[in-house]
């Protein structure tokens, strides 16, 4: 009963978790510390915390079930900093029983204070972060760890028993999973007073948009669903359909129990793979796979996955998950009703790993823009469809005659997705090698892999060659070899895929992938390079940027650059202030693009939208371009900008940083790509920022208004 009480249990949060996360919570928390000097060289390092109304945290010591999350407390190694004893909590503390958790819990609502007691023997920084999960009556926000600095300059001067020391800065209410906290640590240096200034007080706050998630997820979910069904074809999943249905019909006393039990056994796997999802979001949180996409060693973790998981289905070796865990699901299926068809599920999830295990690594790889709703969506579509055949076989038995036999043909499925594997596999070296500037992967060097790949899947389907456990491939009535119309078929994709890479070899910009593959400035060899026509008005050029041109950070970005930019005399600033600068001297309003090194809907929006001649002709000629890549880790600011963020409440030490930092504090959005547009003052020009929508006559429209605003209040 504990079993069906706990799968009923998920089940309810399923179904309720898209209202728990349709919009972005925010932090109910404002936190500030202090270290105060007790005698001599003793401290107390105090950590204030305010909870807003309908919140709490829970105790350092919560008791309930062990799935509630204490606030703990790391300090950095200092040799001026010795640690005594444990953090102690005080506060009114709440002990009692709670809805959905078993036992009694201990919480607290309102203030809680935390004091780590310790001895300082000099003056100097304490740095370190604190971790902390709030709750309300409804559900419970992702664990979120912040990092903190403490100055402490009165170690060495007399002892003041009623001051306080270097009050942190408070960290206001912001998305509990905002992307803005993954700042760089302070490496030692003092704090500063940030080098951003305040957002002007005629700006209003802008919404942070939910467009671009909003739109991203029915492409995810269709994505995934298609995942699903290529899952169903593989040899592990296809070849126990048949015996699985037949299991369900022939214990079931009727043939309306069997179709329950069928659709019990489907709704099962759609709960273990949505789990999984939820799992995800839960651990990782709201940036869970913005983080995926923009981290190198994530990034090369994934390509050493697809690598494994490629080389495995071409045949190499077999893949599996430990037999005791078979075993250990397969012994639970025989128990009753509900749990034991749950089991019988869990041991198909587990024995068919092989064959979903690289479909699942590669879909999650590829849901890199999604937000906290991006790998329940996912893993729900995914699983929707590989239980859909299950279900529909048990509802209509007849039709398990009419399906094929497993053999040669699942095989080459396997094969088939192998070589997908492969390719993918670059595009994450490809952001690991764009994010380190390893420049391993140029442009050319990723369309030559790419177009080697696409023309051996070609050869293989056509039945060129074989591999060695390919079957004996079938042949007419005169003994020769053929090929399935929808090999074929295949066969001609994957031949004309090749042949449209191959100008790319040359420096054709090829804008149809231009989100996926190097940008141009990678390319070591193109044939036509230059900056491509001028815009004109009239017969004279109007590209007055020509005699303000970027200075901070062109060498280290320049290679970023999309070809639009590239190809067609477009100038891009990288610094915010330089930018700012070169608006005042132009007279022309500034669109800031908040964008990605490894952002695909950002290459998406170049080369379909900034491509147009008309969009081209007014970003050209009528605004200051300046290119905000909040990815841009690699990148080092000078000592002199660098700065502490009173939004995350860490030191601001990359042009990555700084471009997050400037987009959440001044324009309230984490989404790429974003575009505002501000004059000179950084005042806004039109009310709302510009999400991801390749819709070109809408942006046209966009940027027009802004350039009306812009001259009603700069004529």
């Amino acid at each position: 009963m504990k079993a069906v009480k706990a799968i009923f249990i998920a089940l309810i949060v399923l179904l309720s978790v898209n209202s728990l996360f349709a919009q972005i919570v925010k932090d109910p928390t404002t936190w500030t510390y202090e270290a105060k000097k007790i005698s001599d060289n003793n401290y107390q390092i105090i950590f204030h915390l305010k909870i807003k109304e309908g919140w709490h945290i829970w105790s350092l010591k919560p008791g309930g079930d062990g799935m509630q999350i204490p606030p703990s407390f790391t300090f950095d190694k200092n040799p001026y900093l010795k640690i005594k004893g444990a953090v102690k909590e005080s506060g009114k503390a709440i002990t009692g029983p709670m809805d959905g958790v078993d036992g009694n819990v201990t919480y607290f609502k309102g203030k809680v204070d935390y004091t780590q007691q310790a001895a300082i023997t000099g003056n100097t920084l304490v740095n370190g972060t604190y971790t902390y999960m709030v709750c309300d009556d409804h559900m419970c926000l992702p664990p979120k760890t912040v990092t903190f600095t403490i100055e402490v300059n009165d170690a060495e001067g007399e002892t003041k028993t009623d001051s306080t020391t270097a009050m942190a800065a408070t960290a206001p209410a912001i998305d509990s999973n905002s992307a803005a906290h993954e700042g760089a640590d302070n490496g030692g240096q003092k704090d500063t007073a940030p080098k951003v200034q305040p957002v002007p007080s005629n700006i209003p706050a802008t919404p942070v948009s939910e467009k671009p998630e909003q739109q991203s997820l029915l492409f995810l979910f269709l994505i995934c669903f298609g995942g699903g069904l290529l899952a169903v074809v593989t040899p592990c999943v296809f070849s126990m359909i048949p015996i699985t249905v037949s299991f369900f019909t022939k214990r079931s006393k009727t043939r309306e129990e069997g179709i329950r039990n069928a659709i019990y056994y489907s709704l099962s796997i759609i709960l273990i793979f949505t789990v999984l999802g939820l799992v995800v979001s839960g651990l990782f949180g709201r940036d869970a796979l913005y983080k995926i996409s923009t981290n190198w060693i994530l990034n090369i973790c994934f390509f050493i996955l697809f690598i494994v998981f490629g080389i495995s289905f071409l045949g190499a070796f077999e893949i599996t998950l430990p037999s005791s865990w078979i075993n250990k699901a397969d012994s639970k299926a025989g128990i009753g009703s509900f749990a034991g068809i749950f089991f019988m599920a869990l041991t198909l999830v587990i024995v068919s790993f092989s064959c979903t295990g690289p479909i699942l690594t590669m879909l999650f790889g590829l849901l890199a823009a999604g937000g906290v709703l991006a790998p329940i969506i996912g893993m729900f579509a995914f699983s929707l469809a590989l239980s859909l055949p299950f279900a529909l076989c048990a509802i209509f038995p007849a039709a398990i005659n009419k399906l094929g036999k497993s053999g040669g043909w699942l095989n080459q499925v396997k094969v088939t997705l192998g070589f997908i594997e492969l390719a993918l596999a670059l595009k994450f070296f490809s952001n690991a090698d764009l994010l380190k500037h390893w420049r391993i992967l140029d442009r050319e060097i990723f369309l030559a892999l790419w177009i080697v790949i696409s023309v051996l899947l070609g050869f293989y389907l056509m039945g060129k060659f074989r591999l060695s456990h390919d079957d004996e491939p079938k042949k007419n009535i005169y003994g020769q070899e053929y090929v399935s119309l929808f090999k074929m078929f295949l066969a001609i994709c994957s031949f004309t895929f090749a042949l449209y890479l191959l100008p790319g070899m040359w420096g054709a910009p090829l804008n149809g992938l231009g989100q996926f593959i190097p940008p141009m400035g990678t390319q070591d060899f193109v044939l036509t390079s230059g900056d491509g026509p001028a815009v004109t008005q009239g017969g004279k050029a109007k590209n007055d940027l020509q005699d303000v041109k970027p200075k901070k950070f062109v060498s280290d970005m320049k290679i970023y650059e999309p070809n639009v930019v590239r190809n067609n005399g477009l100038i891009a600033f990288f610094d915010y202030k330089e930018g700012l600068e070169a608006s005042r001297i132009l007279k022309k309003p500034v669109m800031l693009d908040f964008t990605g090194i490894t952002c695909v809907n950002c290459r998406k929006m170049e080369t379909s939208v900034w491509s147009d001649p008309e969009v081209l002709k007014r970003l050209k000629n009528d605004f200051v371009l300046v290119s905000m890549y909040d990815d841009a880790r690699q990148v080092s600011l000078p000592n002199e900008d660098r700065y502490k963020s009173t939004l995350s409440n860490s030191q601001i030490t990359t042009l990555g940083d700084e471009c997050l930092d400037i987009q959440i504090s001044k324009y309230n959005s984490n989404a790429q790509p974003f575009y505002f547009f501000i004059d000179e003052h950084e005042n806004k020009l039109a009310q709302d920022g510009y999400s991801y929508d390749p819709d070109v006559k809408k942006f046209i429209a966009h940027l027009d208004k802004v350039l009306e605003n812009y001259k009603k209040t700069h004529p």
